[in-house]
This record gives C-alpha cells, structure tokens and sequence, in this order.
C-alpha cells in the first residue's frame, strides 16, 4: 500500500491549494510536509495562473497541532549528555524559512484555523496575510509543557499582543479561542466552520489580476462578506481576563511573575487552569519566555526567528525537549523532572547559554 502524502497539493480555478494531510497526528507538521510546502510556494509564486493560496488541514479537527516532537526527542539531547543531531537543526532552519516564507509573500495566503492551531500550527497561520478562525479554534503555545518555548517567531508576535496578555499566553501555555485571536491581532476574520466550501468557491470566482496587489482587496471582500457578527462570537477569554492577566504579570522579575500566577487562588477555572500548566511547566523554560520577549522586543522578523533557532537547538542539547516530549507522549507519565528543578534554581548562566550560538560559521539563517 502506498503511503499518503503529508501534504495534498491541488487547484481550484486561479486558487493553488496546500493541505497537511496527518490527521490522525492532527497534522503536525513534519520535515518533508515542510519542505514539500516551501517547494510549492516556490512554483506557484512564479505561476501566473495561481493568484491565491489557500492551506488548511485535513480531517476537521486540527489545521495543524505543531512540530513532530517526537522526531525532535529522538533526535535530541538527554540531561547530562549534551548535544542534537544534525537533524534537530535542519527541521528547525526549514521550519523557520517556511515561516518567514508565509510572512513575505507577494500572493495572498489564506490559512483556514479552524480546530486546533497550536505551536508550528500557529507558525505557519501567524505569517499569512488573510488569518480565519471559526468557532471551533483552540489556539495555545503550550511549548513549557514540554521544555521547548514559544518558538515560530513567538518572540515578534507575542511581544504584539495587548498588555501583557503575549507573556501570559507564552508563560502558561493557555488555550484562547477565534473570538480571542481576533482580540489578540492573531487572526483577521471569524467565520463560521460551515462557510468553508462556500468561501473557497466565493475565491474561485474572483476577478482576479496578474499578480496585482488588488487581489489581496479581492480576498479581503470575499473573506468580509462571510464572517460572523460580534453577536455570534464564542466569548472571549483573553478580553474578559485582561486586568486579571495584567495584574497577575505586574511585578518586575519574573520569580515574582511566576510566584503570583501559580498562587492564583480564585474560582475562575481558565485562570487555574493557566496557573496549574505553568507550576508543572519546565523552570528553564519560564526564564526563556521572559527573556525571548525582553530581547525581542526591538529586533526585526528576521532577527527574531534567528534568534529562535539557537534557542531551539540549544533546548534539544541541554535535556529539557527529550525531558518534557518523555513525559507527555512517550512514557506518558505526565511526571518531568526538570532539570533546574525551580525557577529560583536556574541560574542566569544557564539562561544566557540558551541564547548562545550553538554552531560553527555562518548563521543557518543569514540570508533571511
């Protein structure tokens, strides 16, 4: 038997159609699914027939969840021994270009968020330019809950969210809805679940122009004229939680930001579940988090994803990705034991080596 392909390539009229195609993995997005996307931007971008993309995911319940992490386990480092394969480099350099792909291109790109959107998922949706939720979508960056950190250029966009909602988010991992995307700059437009076939052939039938700028306009009506009113929104949680969120992410250290969000004592059941995710989250982590943002703050798309990949490669080397992926879908014991075990025992040290270029020569990124 043949084995399918993680991504369907098709046409629609003047629309050229990715789908990741690992539904029974919720799509997540694997190296050849990677590479097979950037390829096909490539030809379609000098293709004047296709004036539109559109990406999406198969089987209904995920665009896509994020990164094959288990490949990423087997491939990196354990505590004590440090050091990752080639191929943790290779999946994040590709990764990351494909990301920064999405962001630069000059044909419009629809990306179809509806049901789960999470860590790469969110990559590869955060960088097009026509972003749709639906009522079903459940968007996070959970990545301390497996020792990584909220990577895909993470540090540009959550460092653009309002207040300080981006820092809660990378933090503690918390599930936000389409209504929220949309609050939080993360989407541009909520339709519901059921206008995707109408959509697609509503952009079909654009009077589309040879790689004009109008298309992006086309798009934007097409997209416009099928989304919910605000009185059919899920209800927000990123809105509703604003002050508590700012309140709880007040103080000027992050021991101190830390302390209050996982001594939350109230009754609401999205903010305990947010403190609960960070207090079993991974300490090194948490430190990366507030100190992605605080350097990322001022630096270029470019500059953030560079950034990122040696943040990335260095938590696959130093125990904390084999740790964290172990404990949640391997063994499945739900038990890390991180190394630093607290946040008050990592050391300014071990942050900065995060931060450090872990290769010889020329950034794999450079010419970004």
């Amino acid at each position: 038997m043949t084995q399918e392909s993680p991504l369907i390539v098709e046409r629609q009229g003047p629309i050229g159609k990715l789908t990741l195609n690992l539904p029974k993995a919720l799509n997540a997005l694997n190296l050849d699914m990677i590479d097979r996307m950037a390829a096909q931007l490539d030809v379609w971008e000098s293709d004047d027939s296709v004036a539109c993309i559109w990406i999406e995911g198969a089987g209904g319940k995920a665009l896509c969840a994020g990164g094959d992490v288990v490949a990423l386990y087997k491939a990196s480092g354990s505590y004590g021994e440090q050091g990752a394969s080639q191929f943790v480099q290779d999946f994040f350099t590709r990764e990351y270009r494909l990301d920064y792909r999405i962001h630069t291109y000059p044909k419009p790109i629809v990306v179809w968020g509806s049901g789960i959107v999470m860590g790469g998922g969110i990559g590869i949706m955060s960088g097009a330019s026509h972003r749709i939720v639906t009522e079903t979508t459940r968007m996070a960056m959970p990545e301390i809950t497996i020792g990584l950190f909220p990577d895909v250029g993470g540090s540009w966009f959550l460092n653009r969210m309002p207040g300080r909602t981006g820092l809660f988010l990378g933090l503690t991992g918390a599930q936000f809805n389409g209504t929220d995307a949309l609050y939080c700059g993360m989407a541009d437009r909520l339709l519901p679940s059921e206008a995707r076939g109408a959509l697609l052939d509503r952009l079909a039938e654009q009077p589309f122009a040879d790689n004009g700028p109008e298309n992006h306009t086309l798009v934007s009506r097409a997209v416009q004229s099928l989304e919910l009113t605000a009185a059919e929104q899920p209800a927000p949680n990123l809105r509703t939680h604003y002050d508590a969120i700012q309140q709880l992410t007040d103080a000027p250290t992050l021991p101190e930001v830390y302390r209050d969000i996982v001594n939350y004592s109230g009754e609401d059941p999205w903010l305990q579940r947010a403190a609960k995710t960070l207090k079993a989250g991974c300490p090194l982590t948490a430190w990366i988090v507030w100190e992605q943002l605080r350097r990322g703050k001022h630096l270029s798309l470019a500059q953030v994803l560079q950034m990122e990949l040696a943040l990335a490669m260095n938590m696959c080397s130093n125990g904390q990705v084999k740790e964290g992926v172990r404990a949640l879908l391997i063994d499945k014991d739900r038990n890390p034991q991180w190394q630093p075990a607290r946040i008050e025992d990592v050391t300014l040290e071990q942050v900065e080596a995060c931060f450090h270029a872990p290769w010889d020569g020329e950034h794999p990124l450079a010419d970004l």
